[in-house]
């Protein structure tokens, strides 16, 4: 099987759009590399740098959406219909609504930049049933700035991407960690004050 430059190599625009919507939906296509590798061709002239932004924000778009459907009906449905993760599951799905409706917007936004976690952001989102107005808001500018971001890393850094891109991924898993723990902190602090 090619390898993901030849894809694109071969393919161009139809390869990025392709790659991007298998990958958003699944974690096993290396949306990063994708992405970088297309800026690198615009950079060399092989493809267009607006053109590739185009179709990876458009494959982008459509995986994060497909995923956010299949989250609203599929996951929903196994919850709903299947005697034991209704049971396990059924009874935390307000909470994770709850949660979701006022923190996962930005989880949806920054989710992109870590990996792993953009696979799973908009079927958790549409399993709780956020509004698709407010999906559409924060998954698709979100969507939008990984993009550019990336794409321009490949075009702008050319072969040294490679060291930018680990440093992203730290900064983006230090955001995560210090979220997380003010997260925590402010559970405990609520849990320790005494009800009024």
């Amino acid at each position: 099987m090619p390898n993901v430059d030849e894809l694109i190599a071969r393919y161009g625009y139809f390869a990025i759009f392709s790659l991007l919507m298998l990958g958003i939906v699944g974690p096993a296509i290396p949306d990063e590399t994708i992405l970088v590798i297309s800026g690198i061709l615009a950079r060399q002239g092989k493809l267009d740098y607006i053109a590739v932004l185009a179709a990876g924000y458009g494959g982008s778009l459509c995986g994060i959406t497909l995923s956010y459907v299949l989250g609203r009906t599929g996951l929903l449905y196994l919850v709903l219909k299947v005697p034991f993760i209704r049971k396990n599951a059924g009874p935390h799905m307000d909470k994770v609504h709850e949660w979701f409706e006022r923190y996962g917007r930005w989880t949806l936004f920054f989710g992109y930049f870590v990996a792993g976690v953009r696979h799973f952001t908009a079927l958790v989102g549409g399993a709780s049933k956020m509004e698709v107005r407010h999906f559409a808001i924060y998954a698709y500018t979100g969507g939008l700035l990984w993009v550019i971001c990336f794409v321009s890393l490949g075009y702008f850094l050319g072969e040294h991407w490679e060291r930018a891109v680990q440093l992203l991924h730290r900064g983006a898993g230090v955001i995560a960690i210090a979220v997380a723990v003010a997260a925590l902190a402010w559970f405990w602090w609520k849990k320790r004050r005494p009800a009024r």
